[in-house]
């Protein structure tokens, strides 16, 4: 016989007697024997639809090698090491005692933090309007993942560059668009070949990705290069998203923001992040500039999801900016040198006992090609960390052109990337 409810708790009939428990017990009771709470498909469809993510079964077994051993030697992740200034740090902490400091910031960002990332776009001669034309972001992944789902509807195609950060992979079938691959080969300096892209391909599609400095090949792209780009994409109405995270991170030549070629912000913007050029990775600070339907497009999905990143740190970051900026730029040039200084010590290393490194342009990572013998980015990779305790992320990890290459990440201090390179010897013999 079903319960009733009786006052505070339920009732339990039978012909012998009348018991009256409280409610808690009752659920209890009955949950326990009764399955109501048997789900099925939890999962949304479009997750349904995403491919596995490798990088997470492997961090499962850089996980079980670590229990095992401590000299694990992680280069796996682009992860900073070095420390904030320590004027920066001191900005933020002066910013932690200023009044409402903790209360909802404005979602498009500050003022004075707009109108500093638009200073900061100016020294490049690249006029961008801080009110129209600049949102802040919790980090450039978080927004080219949001961009993506602002723009793309289902059955519209988007120019993928394969190799490819995971997320815009997952993006745009999150999205329901389709994703097209331009290659990015060595024989072509890692850039998309735009010219094998086929008009009737080009004429379906919404958005072009770019990222250059490229995550993983750490290949740059010159300014001939975007003037291609951008006449391509006005021909076919492509919008371009420039994903720059690494821009102040070059070794050879300064990089080249696609809004400072003639014309760009009539179909293009540029995502960037202060995660790696003020070593501030935790702290989730990036923006995203340019044509102004576009940024207000990315706005509206934002205003629905996030409430911002926390003025304390648009606090800091806008100082940065504005307060003896010299000292700001000094700053970054000194992390420049210190990467610049690793990619130096592995690129010799790794060819003193047979590698063949690709000399990096720009970022924090090294693409390094298979040594012979080798055709399984992947099982490469599970070979030097469970025998040689060296954890390197697989180029397949990041599209199907990015096999026959495994990453290097570069933020490890010098003593550790020497003990790499020991072990990396035993893992290639000549």
């Amino acid at each position: 016989m079903p319960p009733s409810s009786s006052g505070l708790g339920y009732e339990i009939l039978s012909l012998r007697t009348r018991v009256q428990i409280p409610v808690g017990v009752f659920l209890y009771y009955y949950l326990s024997r009764v399955n109501l709470m048997a789900l099925k498909n939890v999962k949304a469809t479009r997750l349904l639809k995403l491919p596995p993510y490798m990088f997470a079964d492997f961090d499962h077994k850089r996980d079980q090698v670590k229990t095992r051993c401590n000299d694990l030697i992680d280069l796996s992740v682009g992860d900073p090491d070095i420390l904030p200034s320590a004027r920066l740090k001191r900005y933020f902490t002066e910013a932690l005692n200023e009044p409402n400091i903790h209360r909802y910031p404005p979602y498009k960002g500050t003022r004075a933090f707009c109108q500093a990332i638009s200073n900061w776009h100016s020294q490049k001669n690249i006029s961008i309007n801080p009110d129209t034309e600049v949102w802040s972001l919790l980090g450039s992944k978080e927004g080219l993942v949001h961009l993506i789902m602002a723009l793309v509807n289902p059955g519209e195609m988007v120019l993928l560059p394969n190799p490819y950060f995971p997320c815009y992979l997952s993006a745009i079938i999150m999205a329901g668009g389709i994703p097209v691959n331009m290659p990015l080969l060595k024989e072509n300096n890692f850039l998309p070949d735009l010219k094998s892209i086929k008009p009737s391909v080009a004429k379906r599609t919404k958005l072009m990705l770019l990222n250059y400095p490229n995550n993983p090949t750490s290949a740059d792209a010159p300014k001939e290069f975007y003037e291609d780009a951008l006449r391509f994409a006005k021909k076919y109405s492509i919008i371009i998203c420039q994903d720059a995270a690494y821009n102040e991170m070059y070794f050879h030549r300064p990089s080249i923001s696609i809004l400072s070629i003639k014309g760009a912000k009539d179909v293009a913007v540029e995502l960037n992040s202060f995660s790696k050029v003020f070593n501030i990775a935790g702290w989730r600070i990036g923006w995203a500039a340019g044509n102004q339907q576009i940024i207000e497009a990315l706005g509206q999905i934002k205003m629905n999801i996030d409430s911002g990143v926390f003025l304390a740190i648009q606090r800091a970051v806008t100082r940065m900016l504005t307060e003896n900026l010299s000292q700001t730029q000094k700053e970054i040039a000194q992390t420049r040198e210190i990467y610049k200084h690793r990619q130096d010590i592995m690129v010799t290393g790794l060819s003193r006992i047979g590698f063949n490194p690709i000399v990096p342009d720009a970022t924090c990572f090294i693409w390094l090609p298979l040594p012979r013998g080798w055709k399984s980015s992947l099982e490469f990779c599970e070979y030097l960390l469970t025998k040689f305790h060296i954890h390197t992320t697989p180029g397949i990890g990041f599209g199907k052109y990015g096999e026959g290459y495994i990453r290097i990440s570069l933020t490890s201090p010098d003593s550790v990337l020497l003990q790499a390179i020991k072990r990396f010897s035993h893992a290639n013999p000549q």
